[in-house]
């Protein structure tokens, strides 16, 4: 579970909508041609712009957010849409510096609305935001090399082989409690290229992004997926503290996607099998 940690610079605010050709920074769920500005959406939810949701993340972290096709999606992406929906505005996403999330920099700014991540929430964190109903159950998992020959961390510190981990997240931090130093790589495309590398023999991650790494053929031929460990974290959506309108809205589209089924329908779109005893 992702916390802080990505070191590019924030980048100006430039709107590049889903309609568009061009790559860039801020990419639009939908295209909206409302003017700039901060709004009032339905329901009273005040909006950083005007007939927009503006959700702050950090990208690459499929499976929940990430490009393809010129378009940011994923299971956090389908998950804002139907708050944004409920509302009657579009989301907007904007890709920031993950070191924000943490002190909720973007939200206070006004930049942002919420921030959808693969956050965990924790009592740290809750200090600078306030965070939406539990989303997502989340564990970490142990990815090594084929050639080590390793499905536990006790094997990979009895061989002393090397750890990674994304930076600043849950995973590092487990991994340290673990008497580890792994190494940290900014992003999680970058501790998928430290095993092609060889800069590391085994990492630990969220254990739905090794799911959607295992997908391609390449690495499940060179990886192998070892012990899942039970962390106990679960994902939410942030917004700024004190937004309580922004955050009855979110509440409520997540409470109804798991009573209709929308929930488990994405879940098993972008993850997998919804696992037994959650909605």
């Amino acid at each position: 579970m992702r916390t802080a940690g990505g070191k590019r610079a924030h980048r100006s605010r430039t709107v590049i909508t889903a309609c568009a050709t061009a790559a860039g920074l801020l990419l639009a769920v939908g295209c909206s041609s409302d003017d700039e500005g901060p709004g009032v959406a339905k329901g009273g939810v005040p909006v950083a712009e005007k007939g927009k949701l503006t959700t702050c993340t950090h990208l690459p972290y499929p499976p929940f957010q990430f490009e393809q096709n010129g378009k940011v999606v994923g299971f956090d992406v389908s998950l804002v849409d139907l708050v944004a929906e409920d509302i009657g505005v579009k989301q907007e996403i904007l890709d920031t510096p993950f070191e924000n999330f943490k002190t909720g920099a973007f939200l206070n700014s006004g930049e942002c609305d919420l921030a959808a991540a693969g956050m965990t929430i924790t009592d740290e964190r809750k200090k600078n935001v306030d965070f939406s109903v539990p989303y997502f159950d989340a564990t970490q998992a142990l990815l090594a090399t084929k050639k080590s020959g390793v499905t536990t961390l006790a094997e990979v510190k009895e061989k002393k082989l090397k750890l990674g981990a994304q930076a600043e997240t849950t995973g590092e931090s487990y991994a340290t409690s673990q008497g580890f130093d792994p190494v940290a790589f900014e992003s999680s495309d970058a501790v998928l290229n430290g095993l092609r590398t060889g800069q590391v023999d085994a990492v630990v991650i969220d254990y739905p992004v090794v799911q959607g790494w295992l997908k391609d053929k390449a690495n499940a031929d060179a990886f192998a997926l070892g012990e899942n460990i039970e962390t106990g974290e679960q994902y939410g959506f942030s917004v700024k503290k004190g937004n309580d309108k922004l955050l009855a809205a979110i509440n409520k589209a997540i409470t109804d996607a798991k009573a209709d089924g929308t929930y488990k329908k994405l879940y098993e779109q972008w993850i997998g099998p919804l696992p037994k005893g959650q909605s």
